[in-house]
C-alpha cells in the first residue's frame, strides 16, 4: 500500500515554543504553503484520506480537497503534557533534562515519551494494512511522519529527527 504522509503546514507560535497536542493556529502564510501542498498532490488518487484532529492538519486536508477526510486520535503529534505551550527555554522542571539525555523512553512530564508516539503510529499503520485500500493520503505532524517513517523501515528511530518533514511536505512510504 503506497501512503502519503503530508505534514501540515508552518504555525504561527514563538521558535522554541513545545506543543504537540495543543491546537495552535497557522501562520499567515497558510494559503502559500498549502497551495504548494496541493499542488504536489495534483493528479493523485487515494482510496481514502486520514487526518489528525488537529486544526493545523485538518485545515490543509481541506485546502487540499479533503474535507471529508476520516479524524483519527492515533495520528495526532506527541502528547508533550505539562510542557505543552511553554517555551523550552523556559520550562524549570527537573526532569526536562532527563527526557533531552532519553526522549525515546523518557515521557515529558504528564505526556508521552517517543516510543509511545511510535506505537500510536505503529498501531494506526498496522491497522491501516489490513484495509482494502492501494493509496492513502494522511494529513498529520512532524513526528507522525518520523515514526510511519521508521515503521517503514526507512530510517533508524535514534536518528528521527534528523529527517524531519519540513511544513507542508510530502513524504511517501510502502506499507
Amino acid at each position: 500500500m503506497e501512503v502519503y504522509l503530508i505534514r501540515h503546514t508552518s504555525v504561527a507560535v514563538p521558535p522554541g515554543t513545545c506543543y504537540g497536542f495543543s491546537d495552535v493556529p497557522l501562520n499567515s502564510t497558510f494559503e502559500q504553503e498549502a497551495e504548494n501542498t496541493r499542488k504536489t498532490l495534483e493528479g493523485l488518487h487515494f482510496d481514502h484520506v486520514f487526518t489528525s484532529p488537529l486544526s493545523r492538519a485538518t485545515r490543509l486536508a481541506t485546502y487540499c480537497g479533503f474535507p471529508e477526510a476520516e479524524h483519527d486520535n492515533r495520528i495526532k503529534e506527541m502528547n508533550m503534557g505539562e510542557w505543552e505551550l511553554q517555551r523550552f527555554e523556559q520550562i524549570t522542571d527537573p526532569e526536562l533534562q532527563e527526557w533531552y539525555d532519553n526522549y525515546l523512553y523518557t515521557p515529558t512530564k504528564g505526556g508521552e515519551a517517543f516510543i509511545d508516539l511510535y506505537r500510536r503510529v505503529g498501531d494506526f499503520l498496522t491497522e491501516l494494512r489490513t484495509k482494502p485500500y492501494n493509496k492513502v493520503a494522511v494529513f498529520a505532524h512532524g513526528g507522525v511522519l518520523i515514526c510511519a517513517q521508521v515503521f517503514a523501515g526507512i530510517i533508524p528511530i535514534e536518528s528521527g529527527f534528523d529527517h524531519l518533514t519540513p511544513y507542508g511536505g510530502v513524504v511517501r512510504i510502502e506499507i
